[in-house]
């Protein structure tokens, strides 16, 4: 895998490791943050991935760009991906805020898919970060960062691996019966925020 990741993005893999572990820190710092303030770490884990070679390709081709790694880093904001799982809804609204008020790289975009779900009943909390990042045409990169919740984490996990299984008969009652589990979750999140608020009072 990381063969193929070399062969693609060349001599810019080594800077976008190195970028991937900055932010990596940096949201640990932003973790560690709420951590003191609630002695209780708010996230279940931090996951982080640059896209496969594949991934990008397939990408570019689909929004019709140029298929070369230049052009991903002007036009996609997901090169590097990180997946933030917390306990319960307000710990993801908490580190937004935290990412927000902090200036070290900055936030270009949000799309809150927890107030607002897609209509298959995906939930997260999607931050785009711009970071400095001089190997790239425009001297900058954006990165996207998830928040979810573990039952949200759950019900993505499940639902990406009925988009992408082939063979699957039943598809249409699948994703009715995932769309039902989608609204149950979130009420029990929301459940379990109003009664963590209580105990805090």
């Amino acid at each position: 895998m990381e063969d193929t990741q070399l062969t693609y993005y060349g001599g810019y893999y080594e800077p976008l490791k190195q970028l991937e572990q900055e932010v990596l820190g940096w949201l640990n710092e932003r973790v560690d943050e709420l951590d003191g303030k609630h002695q209780e770490r708010p996230v279940e884990h931090i996951r982080s991935r640059i896209k496969t070679a594949e991934g990008v390709q397939e990408k570019l081709e689909r929004k019709g760009y140029d298929n070369d790694v230049e052009t991903a880093f002007t036009q996609l904001s997901d090169l590097i991906g990180f997946r933030l799982v917390t306990h319960f809804v307000g710990d993801v609204y908490e580190l937004v805020k935290s990412m927000k008020s902090d200036t070290r790289y900055r936030v270009v975009k949000e799309k809150d898919y927890i107030a607002l779900p897609k209509p298959n009943g995906y939930r997260s909390y999607h931050v785009i970060l711009e970071c400095p990042f001089p190997e790239a045409p425009d001297g900058v990169l954006r990165v996207e960062i998830q928040l979810r919740t573990i039952a949200m984490d759950c019900w993505a996990s499940l639902e990406h691996e009925m988009r992408y299984k082939k063979g699957i008969t039943n598809t249409a009652l699948i994703e009715k019966e995932l769309k039902r589990c989608a609204g149950e979750m979130a009420s029990t999140d929301l459940s379990m925020q109003t009664l963590r608020d209580m105990i805090r009072q």
